[in-house]
């Protein structure tokens, strides 16, 4: 729609305008919403918007910034709620995924460029201070070592000025709502050790702790950008699902076809879906019979076959001949809808999540300020001290309970943490992924890719005799079907020149030569029904004039440490469950050669989503690993997940880690670095709170002058800085 035709007398966006209705009276908009930077945000909105009495459903996307509400009752209401959204201090407009990107483009850009001038001045001005500490003023003399606090100034100065403004920006904006974060004491900190280095350079002083403060913002922006990472991912992996119903469906109607959005798509409409197309809303067959890609659905490779009266559902691949289906569910509530529901649903249970560096500023923020004005107090009003003392004695207690070590507790760890295992070919997204993970009692594994390779495997090439194997690979080479696929594979290109090869849909492949009909496919089309089958493994047959039929079996083989990564997790204390959409059957042989006592097959993927919710209520933190796009909802649902870098690229959009190669013990891996990271993490907020607790009181007592408590600040930092590098003795 025209916004210009979309707005009111006032100037503001007509909602009512992009109001849709639902079953029931149901009415329904979707708004966007900026300035939305926390939890805290997010609930601020929903909580004023939830006591109007007539709003039955409201939920606020932190990545997407999209603000979804319903209500019973008129289209003009939509107005009223924006105005409630503004009331907050929160600009809010008609929902726009382009001006989105844009946005996280210009963010992206922005935060690359925080990273590399505080990292630039971080290097040089650590030349500068080993220039500085590496021999004494005596020996430098006076006039040189001031050159130098200057050289500092210039570029520390500069650099804090523009790598701070996310944590400033931040600072200022729930300042000015009466809040707090951690952005508070690190901008004050940073500010504060700025302020107190210009002074000592303009009195003539012996230390300066530029590179303190622009080293401290260098972790920080390391850490944000990781978050920055993992919140543009989950957006795209949403859009990526959202993009499949964007398309168009043909709809025969009245005798005549014609093509309309997929979101226009009703219930009880016929659409007609060609091979190659994918199914544009759930449906059931009317007419055809053919072979449907539902790995969407299921996770599972192999194909299913559809005949008429069988259920087929929304972005499931048709592979095989033209259908004609009967709309069952409007495009808008079809499974995919559900799916990409669940997403942002899991999405917004995650941005709920509160860090541990948060829950500590909620504390110690408003505490450190509290005290410094009690000692402001206490020296001028109680002491009688004149102001000026009085000042200085309360901005040395703010320099030396500055943040730095509080600060510096958890990125440093997480960037070690993070190097560890890149190292070991593990891609950690998420900032906070490891203090999540540390959590975690509960190992929730997808099967197809992820237990196993998810590629069938010829299991008895042993078996045929080698001119059989040569044929019936040259017709496979002619299918797209994943099994003829792997045969043809298995032939390293060695194939023969056929004829005119068809395949007929559900049945299998069809040829001819000198000596009659060659076909390649189903049991029933082309095998012995009397040979044994094998519940665990696909199969498909060939038969050859003057020949017996022949059968070829398929596994997806486990990866080779599945089975010692699951006993690994259960000596650390975790369970593993296994949760498939895969045929019942084959899910309890997999879970019995691992294992694993718990498991579940058949399995859609709200089913899934709905399985780790139960066992979150039953007070367990889940770490799901998945590869699929039917894993997505329930890997951004879990308390933490990973995916293997096989996996379709939604799937690691959604994970918090990616690990690469054939094995599975970076599960294991991944869990160790994350209890030992945390371990560190406990001990330097340790370390930070004791040298408060010593520190402090000795400034509170006019004991320490600023320059002291400078020096005391950087020790503290780097106390904790050395206390993270034990991670590398980790085995």
């Amino acid at each position: 729609m025209d916004m210009a035709l979309a707005e009111n007398r006032t100037g503001e966006p007509d909602f009512a305008a992009f109001v849709e209705e639902r079953a029931e009276g149901i009415r329904a908009v979707t708004y966007m919403v900026d300035g939305v930077h926390c939890a805290a945000c997010i609930q601020k909105i929903e909580s004023a918007l939830s006591k109007e009495p007539d709003i039955s459903y409201v939920r606020l996307n932190f990545s997407t910034r999209r603000l979804n509400v319903e209500w019973k009752g008129l289209p003009d209401r939509a107005n009223a709620f924006a105005a409630i959204v503004r009331d907050q201090g929160y600009p809010i407009h008609s929902f726009d995924p382009k001006a989105i990107q844009a946005e996280s483009d210009e963010e992206e850009r922005f935060l690359q460029m925080c990273l590399g001038v505080s990292g630039f001045a971080s290097g040089n001005l650590m030349m500068l201070s080993f220039s500085l500490w590496s021999t004494t003023s005596e020996v430098m003399g006076i006039a040189t070592r001031d050159l130098l606090h200057w050289v500092s100034a210039v570029i520390a100065i500069p650099s804090v000025a523009y790598a701070g403004q996310p944590y400033f920006r931040s600072a200022w904006n729930v300042l000015r709502k009466g809040k707090t974060n951690m952005d508070v004491p690190i901008s004050l900190g940073v500010l504060g050790a700025c302020f107190v280095s210009l002074w000592q350079i303009f009195h003539h002083g012996e230390h300066a702790y530029f590179d303190s403060a622009v080293m401290l913002l260098f972790f920080l922006l390391i850490g944000k950008y990781l978050d920055f990472q993992a919140r543009r991912k989950a957006r795209s992996t949403a859009s990526g699902l959202l993009a499949m119903m964007s398309g168009t469906a043909v709809i025969f109607e009245n005798g005549q076809t014609r093509s309309i959005p997929i979101r226009d798509v009703r219930e009880g409409m016929i659409a007609l879906v060609a091979m190659g197309q994918r199914i544009p809303a759930d449906a059931k067959v009317e007419e055809g019979e053919s072979e449907i890609d539902t790995s969407l659905v299921t996770g599972e490779t192999a194909p299913r076959l559809v005949s008429v009266g069988d259920a087929v559902y929304a972005g499931t691949l048709n592979l095989s001949t033209p259908l004609r289906l009967l709309v069952t569910a409007a495009s808008k509530d079809s499974l995919l809808s559900d799916i990409v529901r669940l997403m942002e649903k899991a999405e917004q249970g995650q941005a709920k999540y509160v860090r541990i560096a948060d829950r500590a500023a909620r504390l110690y923020t408003p505490l450190v300020h509290a005290l410094a004005l009690a000692t402001l107090l206490l020296w001028r009003v109680g002491m009688g001290v004149d102001w000026s003392d009085s000042i200085l004695i309360a901005v040395t207690v703010l320099i030396i309970t500055c943040p730095c070590a509080l600060g510096l507790a958890v990125p440093v760890v997480q960037v070690l943490a993070s190097g560890r295992m890149m190292k070991k070919n593990i891609l950690v997204k998420s900032g906070d992924a490891f203090e999540r993970l540390s959590t975690v009692d509960t190992v929730i594994f997808d099967k197809t890719g992820t237990l196993t390779y998810g590629r069938p495997r010829l299991q008895n090439r042993d078996e045929i005799e080698d001119d059989l194997f040569i044929l019936a690979a040259s017709m496979a080479a002619q299918s797209q079907h994943p099994l003829s696929q792997a045969l043809a594979k298995e032939a390293k290109g060695e194939l023969l020149p056929l004829g005119l090869v068809t395949e007929y849909a559900g049945q299998g492949l069809e040829t001819t030569n000198e000596k009659g009909t060659i076909r390649l496919g189903r049991r029933a089309w082309c095998g012995d029904e009397k040979a044994p089958s094998f519940s665990d493994q696909q199969e498909i047959w060939v038969s050859v004039p003057e020949r017996a039929p022949k059968c070829f079996r398929f596994k997806d083989d486990l990866r080779p440490d599945a089975a010692q990564t699951v006993a690994q997790l259960k000596e650390l204390g975790v369970k593993s469950v296994l949760l498939s959409g895969d045929r019942l059957a084959v899910v309890e042989d997999v879970a019995r050669q691992l294992g694993i006592e718990q498991f579940e097959g058949d399995l859609t993927p709200i089913d899934k989503y709905n399985r780790m919710e139960a066992l979150k209520a039953q007070g367990h933190k889940i770490l799901m690993v998945g590869d699929g796009l039917n894993d997505a909802p329930t890997l951004i649902g879990a308390n933490v997940s990973m995916s293997p870098s096989s996996a379709i690229d939604m799937a690691q959009n959604a994970a918090d880690i990616v690990f690469m190669g054939e094995n599975l013990s970076p599960v294991a891996e991944a869990y160790k670095t994350a209890i030992f990271a945390q371990k560190l993490v406990g001990e330097n907020l340790i370390l930070a709170v004791l040298y408060n607790v010593i520190a402090v009181p000795l400034a509170v007592a006019g004991l320490v002058t600023p320059s002291l408590a400078a020096i005391a600040m950087s020790s503290s930092s780097m106390i904790v800085i050395g206390n993270s590098f034990r991670l590398n003795r980790l085995k």
